[in-house]
């Protein structure tokens, strides 16, 4: 089998034309996923068993299918009801491209509301008691004393559901969105060189791998400055 190099080094440009497409769905769902998962967390944690019960459903469903599964139910299966097509959401619900932010956003919410509650659980319970002893009520507690602590436990299981979710929105090529993914599938169409042109896909989401996991670790570095000497 003969390896083109050169159909490597001209697919890269190509396949970049797409980022802002992947940069978008990975933007706007990571936003809104973050959202949703603080939503489910304060469910989660009510101690209410009619707030805590469809967070731990919605929880259940979306870690427990696959993501590219649930992206066509929602492309393909929603349209299919008329009350949807008749709703407000139908202008977001007909385009490819608001039908993968709502599938990314509800998987990565179920996935970091869960990151979370593992933050929130793992914040000494001394400290909880010495703010009760400051005088502090559970809200303060929760806002200045957990809120902070959590987040920094979280961050390094964040990183990689966030580093995830950017190789999940590959799958958005899957109904028809030309993201960085896309326009690989269209090379490969032309050219029958689907070994080359992955490849060179391949290497971009390594970059951009390596640039997230980069950019965690200085915010993790800067979160724990007082912590880690």
């Amino acid at each position: 089998m003969n390896f083109d190099l050169s159909l490597v080094t001209e697919s890269i440009p190509k396949m970049l034309a797409g980022i802002g497409i992947t940069f978008q769905l990975m933007a706007l769902s990571a936003v809104l996923g973050l959202i949703l998962a603080v939503i489910l967390l304060l469910m989660r944690i009510s101690g209410k068993w009619y707030l805590s019960w469809p967070a731990q459903v919605h929880i259940y469903i979306f870690r427990g299918t696959p993501i590219l599964v649930q992206i066509f139910i929602i492309y393909y299966g929603l349209p299919q009801f008329e009350f949807i097509r008749d709703s407000v959401f139908w202008p977001i619900l007909r385009e490819p491209f608001g039908c993968a932010i709502l599938a990314l956003t509800l998987n990565t919410g179920a996935y970091v509301s869960e990151i979370l509650r593992g933050g929130v659980l793992g914040v000494d319970h001394g400290i909880l008691e010495a703010g009760s002893a400051l005088g502090l009520s559970a809200r303060q507690k929760f806002i200045y004393l957990t809120t902070p602590i959590a987040a920094r436990l979280a961050l390094p299981a964040y990183s990689n559901d966030f580093i995830s979710l950017m190789k999940a929105t590959s799958l958005a090529s899957t109904i028809t969105l030309m993201d960085m993914t896309g326009i690989a599938r269209t090379i490969v169409a032309q050219t029958f060189a689907p070994y080359e042109v992955f490849i060179s896909l391949a290497i971009i989401y390594m970059i951009l791998t390596w640039i997230i996991q980069k950019t965690f670790g200085r915010i993790e570095k800067y979160l724990s400055r007082y912590v880690n000497p």
